[in-house]
Parts: structure tokens; C-alpha cells; sequence
């Protein structure tokens, strides 16, 4: 009898012994998982965590020898698969092997508000509910701009901040505080019997030709709209869209809302729209600014109408409508590099990259003629669709670039044309005399004529009536470059006009279209 015990004290305690001599792994809320280590200790051999449906590995370490924990936060909602190889102590190796393996798998937990859409009453705090506790959050009004608040125990409410009676937050909560999550937006809305709406962006801010704008009710969509969606001011292309029970979302498409637009949404009657610039109303506004300056140049730049390159930081613009309108309002980054090595000093100083100038504006002139349009070297809607179909269809000017340098000098007056780098030909020339000068300064090309009739008063007051002048290009005025027989040239002779024997005018003709720069300078 006393065997028969003795014998089964001593199988229990090599069970005991047995099991011990086993590794084990189990998930742990501090960590993606905890290795328990067999009887006498062990040592990790190897060790990895797959995540995703890409099953790439996710960089982990160990603490206190026995947690394994990420060194990036892991998604929520990912499948992980850990395995772990652990060497036994000797001692016991024998038992079962030096080497064990431990495999766990499980997917992260996801956060879920209880909703996302929140009444809130007079005089009470905003709060955001959860299924489940959570122990961290992120909050903010804008998706990538979002506060963290790690939790100092595990709660199944938050609050939220607040600015007036009505609006709209972006949530990103974790039910571990080492998880991510993707971000979800909420919204609030004061209490009542009547129908309310946010919308986001909110009323009265600026947006681009491409951003969607969201109205979201207190009320389900089907209960305050029925099947008429809002009317939408200006008729643009796109389409409206139900989201959710409580939300409807417009996303343009093509050239969406157009630069310089002001976009108005128009609810139905009995709803109001809360929050925004624009307090409480039946409808909400938004605006869609002009295209900047030096986006204008960019294109221009990249379709060959300035002296410069534009070459991009990194990545550039799509081609489509959307993407380009978009960098029309936010331009990308990148440099503009001088086309030609020898480029006039005259030219250099005018230019300046995001400043309206005469050489950009004489680069918008000379665009505007290429594409039938009024040449007055204004950014106007129209334009800037131009620009951007010219854009998207890649369609180069080739012309390339001139410059015209007009010299009033007492040794010699002169006219020499620039273009692509080179001088092509240097002519003696006249200028207006005393009481009738050519202004100097730099003017662009507004008027191409190949023949016309000039009349005016010269300067001791007597008229002129003067048909078939040749090869004119108006620049200032009534100034311009043309041919005209005189017995001799290289002093001042004419009534304000650069006259040009006819050889040269005839050539240089064809390099100063509406938009070519003149420069006249002493």
C-alpha cells in the first residue's frame, strides 16, 4: 500500500515535471503576446510576427524576457501569426526535445463607436461611446491633424471637444494603446425636435474644385430628404450619394466646381444647417479661390511660354482635370531653371518666381493668341481651363522664346532680336524724336499686323495718314515695331514707333507675335 502511494507521488511529480518542461505562448493585452518559459528557463532561438494579407514581418522585440511587443503600432482588424522556437535548458532537454515551437494567431481588435452620430442636450459635455473599453483615442477636426490621449485605465466613453452647438470630429480610437486605427468622423448635433445638418468641409470655408463636401443629418436621410437630394449651385459634374442612414455625400468629377467658383448647397425646407461661417441657414456656401501665380508660371513654364524650365520636387501633377485644378490652389514644390545658358541680363531682372510681372504677362498673351482667347495677359477662369486642358493634353508651344532689345544710344540707335539662346540679328534702327519718344521699359506684343494703315499727330502737331506699313508689332501704345524707308537709320527719326529697314524688319517679324517682349532701353 505504501508503495502503491509512493509510486503515484512520484508519477504525479514527473507529470508535474513534464509539463513544466514545456513552453507556452497566450495573448496579452500589454503586448502583442507572453511567452511562458519551461521549468529552469529558457532561451528564444528565433522569433517572428507576420501581419496582413501581404504577410510581411512587423518588427518586434521582447521586454522583461517574456513580452513581445511591437516597435510600430500594428492595424487594428490585422491578422498576426507568431512563431516562436525556444531552447530548453539541458537538464531537461531530454524530456522532450531541445527545441520547441509556439505558434499564436489572432486578429487585433477593431474600436467601434456605439454611433456616429450624437445628440447632444443643452448644457451637456460631448461624449463618444464604445462597445468595448478602449485605451487610447485621437482626436481632431481635421483627419491628419489629430491629438493622441492615451487613457490611464481602460474606459468605454471619451469626451470630445466641442465648439459650438453643432459639428463635425475626426476619431481614431484603440482598444489596445500599441494598435492604429483608421480615422472616422463624427458628428454632433443639438438637441430637438426639428431636423438639423452639418456639413464638411464646413460651411463658409474655402475648398478645391475636387473636394467632396458631406451633409450629415440628425434625422435619417430617408426621414428628412425622402428621394430628392439638395440642389447644388453651380450644376457641376458629379453625383450626390447616400453614405450612410445619416449622410449624403457630392463628389465632383472632371472640372469639378472650376477655379473662383462659389459653391452652394440648398437644403430643404424644414432643415437647417448648423455650424460653419454661416451660423445657422437653410443652405451652406463654400469657395473655390483662384489659381495661384505661381502655378500659372509652372505651366507656363512646362509648356514652353517662359524663358525658364520648371522642373518638380519629387513626384509631379496627373494629368487629369481633378489633380491639376487641385495644384492650381495648392501648387507643388519644385525650381525653375533658366531655359538658355545666355539669357539677356534685361530679361533675368524682370523675372521673379510667384510676382506678376511683364514677363509672365506677356507668357499669358501670348497663350491667350495661341488658343483664340483675348490677349489682355489676365488669369480669368477660362484661361486657367485652357491652361489646364493644354496641360493634360501636353501640348507644347513650339516656338520657343524671343526678346527684343531696343538700344537708344547716342553712338548708334539699334534694334537686336533674341531667341532660343541666340542673337539672330542686330540692325540699325530709329526712335521717336524730342516731344514724341519711345518710352523706355519693357512692354509685351499686343497687336501682330503683317500690313496696316498708322495714322496720329506728329509732334509739331500735324497729322499723319500713313497705309500699307509693313511688318508692325505693337508693343506700348501706339509703339511698334515696323519697317519704314528712310534714307539712313540709327538716330531718332520716327513719331515714338522702332523703325527697321526692310530686310530686317521682315525677319524679325515672324519672331514677335502678341506676347513677344520689347525692351527699349538707353
Amino acid at each position: 500500500m505504501v508503495a502503491a502511494v509512493v509510486l503515484a507521488a512520484v508519477a504525479g511529480a514527473f507529470a508535474i515535471v513534464l509539463v513544466s518542461a514545456k513552453a507556452s505562448i497566450g495573448r496579452d493585452d500589454a503586448g502583442l503576446a507572453r511567452i511562458g518559459m519551461p521549468l529552469g528557463g529558457g532561451r528564444i532561438v528565433s522569433m517572428s510576427v507576420i501581419g496582413g494579407r501581404g504577410r510581411k514581418p512587423l518588427p518586434v522585440r521582447v521586454t522583461d524576457g517574456s513580452l513581445i511587443v511591437a516597435k510600430r503600432p500594428v492595424p487594428a482588424n490585422e491578422h498576426l501569426r507568431i512563431r516562436v522556437v525556444i531552447r530548453r535548458p539541458g537538464w531537461i532537454s531530454w524530456l522532450d526535445g531541445k527545441h520547441q515551437t509556439l505558434t499564436l494567431s489572432y486578429v487585433t481588435p477593431t474600436a467601434s463607436a456605439r454611433t456616429h452620430y450624437l445628440t447632444v442636450g443643452k448644457g451637456s459635455r460631448l461624449r463618444l461611446r464604445f462597445k468595448a473599453p478602449i485605451e487610447a483615442y485621437e482626436v481632431g477636426t481635421e483627419p491628419a491633424k489629430l491629438t493622441r490621449h492615451v487613457l490611464r485605465s481602460p474606459a468605454s466613453s471619451v469626451p470630445l471637444p466641442q465648439s459650438g452647438p453643432a459639428g463635425s470630429l475626426y476619431v481614431a480610437a484603440q482598444i489596445h494603446r500599441w494598435e492604429k486605427s483608421p480615422t472616422a468622423q463624427i458628428s454632433y448635433f443639438p438637441a430637438g425636435g426639428s431636423a438639423s445638418a452639418v456639413a464638411e468641409p464646413a460651411s463658409g470655408t474655402p475648398i478645391t474644385p475636387a473636394t467632396p463636401i458631406r451633409i450629415s443629418f440628425s434625422k435619417p436621410v430617408a426621414k428628412v430628404l425622402g428621394t430628392h437630394m439638395p440642389t447644388l449651385l453651380p450644376a457641376t459634374s458629379g453625383s450626390w450619394k447616400q453614405v450612410s442612414d445619416r449622410a449624403i455625400e457630392f463628389t465632383p468629377t472632371g472640372y469639378g466646381y472650376g477655379l473662383n467658383t462659389r459653391v452652394q448647397v440648398v437644403l430643404p425646407g424644414g432643415v437647417r444647417l448648423v455650424g460653419g461661417q454661416s451660423g445657422t441657414a437653410s443652405s451652406g456656401s463654400w469657395t473655390v479661390p483662384n489659381g495661384s501665380l505661381i502655378r500659372a508660371q509652372q505651366l507656363l513654364a512646362l509648356l514652353g511660354y517662359l524663358p525658364v524650365k520648371f522642373r518638380y520636387r519629387g513626384r509631379g501633377v496627373g494629368r487629369n482635370p481633378s489633380a491639376q485644378e487641385s495644384a492650381a490652389v495648392d501648387p507643388p514644390a519644385g525650381k525653375f531653371v533658366w531655359r538658355y545658358p545666355n539669357t539677356p541680363d534685361q530679361l533675368k531682372a524682370q523675372w521673379q518666381p510667384g510676382e506678376d510681372g511683364v514677363v509672365t504677362k506677356g507668357a499669358i498673351m501670348m497663350f491667350e493668341s495661341d488658343h483664340g482667347m483675348t490677349s489682355d495677359g489676365i488669369l480669368s477662369p477660362a484661361v486657367w481651363k485652357a491652361l489646364i486642358d493644354t496641360a493634360a493634353a501636353d501640348k507644347k508651344s513650339g516656338f520657343g522664346y524671343s526678346f527684343v532689345m531696343v538700344h537708344e544710344a547716342d553712338s548708334g540707335e539699334a534694334t537686336t532680336l533674341w531667341h532660343n539662346g541666340k542673337t539672330i540679328i542686330t540692325t540699325p534702327a530709329n526712335t521717336g524724336v524730342a516731344g514724341a519718344a519711345t518710352a523706355l521699359g519693357t512692354y509685351p506684343v499686343f497687336e501682330h499686323l503683317e500690313s496696316t494703315t498708322m495714322s496720329g499727330t506728329n509732334a509739331d502737331g500735324s497729322t499723319y495718314v500713313d497705309p500699307g506699313i509693313l511688318w508692325v508689332s505693337y508693343f506700348n501704345g501706339g509703339d511698334a515695331l515696323h519697317y519704314y524707308d528712310r534714307a539712313s537709320y540709327g538716330f531718332p527719326q520716327s513719331n515714338g514707333c522702332v523703325e527697321m529697314p526692310l530686310t530686317a524688319a521682315a525677319k524679325i517679324w515672324p519672331y514677335t507675335p502678341v506676347g513677344a517682349l520689347v525692351d527699349v532701353s538707353t
